[in-house]
């Protein structure tokens, strides 16, 4: 593919992905944004990046029409995109679909479903002869009481194409679905399972898996949106788990027909053997892609880049590490008082970057979720052993103040 060609990524929120693209792509970049996430971009970043063109899909409009004024917009660019990306999880399916509609490379309609539906993706991954939770899609309490009859208490509730644990429970009996809406979305159930659980990322071209990246996570994700330490390890120490990695990605993305992109899969190790949990096509959550550059000392975003511009990206690796990306609580809604500065991080044991995302004086929302935080701060170690410590005592020594909000007084 010609070094030419121009790719249009959707931007719905600010990642050190999407920032990488916009500086290091101008003139090779055109940016797909929605309305309906026109909050989620602060106009500190839209400033940043008002040097690259950017189309607005409107959330009131047909799909069928704004493909086609994206196409009329598109043909007065000095190059016109020819290569998509999308980042976004959220956004899967309404972001294949405008790809598609405007001539681009895409996730076919049952791609989209077998990486978003996840009851339609465990029932792949069975047809493709892996291991998984047993599932079942539910609409009601005593559909959920009659799985975990079978299946024994507790049990995981989530909606199909829930993301980073939002919404997601462990229940662990019936007493624990008060207050949970079942009406309101496409929900399943699956039963709980033990064992280890671990975290890879893959990049794949032409539909070839070029490497797979493991990540050990010191907490499981749906004990981190009740509190637990947030955090992921990249593992090219050789610690990783006993499983080719590349083979089990690549027997996925056949089974489903990938062409490229960056997937991104978590899967439980259970005496010795694998049970895949999810796969998705877009890039990890939170830092976890970041994580990978530093522990194997190599461009991570420059490839994926390439990828999705169609090219074969050299992977050439450095030193070897364990990395890891920690997020900072974010402990309740309010007004920030005060929390350690990025200058106090950084000279901690094993920081090698920080940022925060908020600062004193901000309002803020908490939320239950796996991407709940106020920063985060990358950190480096011979050993994933070596990591979490590190880690933990940058918890022990962090300290961010939050103020609950005064509730409003009504003026007679």
């Amino acid at each position: 593919m010609s070094d030419a060609e121009v790719l249009l990524m959707v931007d719905d929120r600010p990642s050190s992905f999407t920032r990488y693209a916009a500086r290091e792509s101008a003139g090779r970049l055109v940016l797909l944004r929605f309305e309906v996430t026109r909050a989620d971009l602060p106009e500190g970043y839209l400033r940043e990046t008002a040097h690259l063109p950017a189309f607005w899909v409107r959330e009131d409009a047909a799909p069928e029409a704004e493909a086609g004024r994206y196409r009329e917009w598109a043909a007065g660019l000095p190059v016109a995109p020819s290569r998509f990306c999308n980042p976004s999880e959220p956004r899967q399916a309404a972001a294949q679909r405008f790809a598609r509609l405007a001539g681009l490379p895409h996730l076919t309609e049952r791609q989209v479903a077998l990486v978003r539906d996840k009851a339609a993706m465990k029932a792949c991954f069975r047809e493709l002869g892996l291991r998984t939770a047993e599932f079942e899609r539910v609409r009601s309490g005593a559909a959920i009481g009659r799985f975990a009859a079978r299946h024994g208490w507790p049990v995981v509730l989530k909606p199909v194409d829930s993301f980073a644990c939002v919404d997601t429970h462990r229940l662990d009996g019936p007493d624990d679905l008060a207050g949970i809406d079942l009406s309101a979305r496409d929900w399943m159930v699956e039963a709980y399972l033990g064992g280890t659980e671990w975290e890879a990322c893959a990049l794949v071209v032409g539909g070839e898996v070029l490497d797979a990246w493991p990540s050990a996570m010191p907490c499981r994700p749906l004990d981190i949106v009740d509190g637990a330490m947030n955090a992921n390890i990249s593992v090219a120490t050789g610690e990783g788990p006993p499983v080719d990695l590349r083979a089990l990605v690549q027997r996925i993305v056949t089974g489903m027909g990938i062409d490229h992109g960056y997937a991104h899969m978590e899967f439980f190790l259970i005496d010795g053997e694998v049970c895949v949990g999810e796969i998705g096509m877009r890039l990890a959550g939170c830092e976890i892609p970041a994580n990978h550059g530093h522990a194997y000392g190599f461009d991570v975003f420059g490839a994926t880049l390439s990828v999705y511009l169609g090219r074969r990206p050299d992977l050439r690796y450095g030193d070897r590490r364990c990395a890891g990306d920690l997020l900072l609580p974010l402990p309740r809604s309010g007004t920030i008082r005060r929390i350690t500065s990025r200058e106090e991080l950084l000279g901690m044991p094993g920081v090698i970057d920080a940022v925060l995302k908020v600062r004193a004086g901000d309002t803020v929302a908490a939320r239950r979720a796996s991407h709940n935080a106020s920063g985060y701060a990358h950190v480096v170690g011979a050993s994933v052993g070596e990591v979490e410590s590190r880690m933990r005592e940058v918890l022990a020594r962090f300290t961010i103040e939050v103020a609950a909000r005064e509730p409003a007084v009504l003026l007679a």
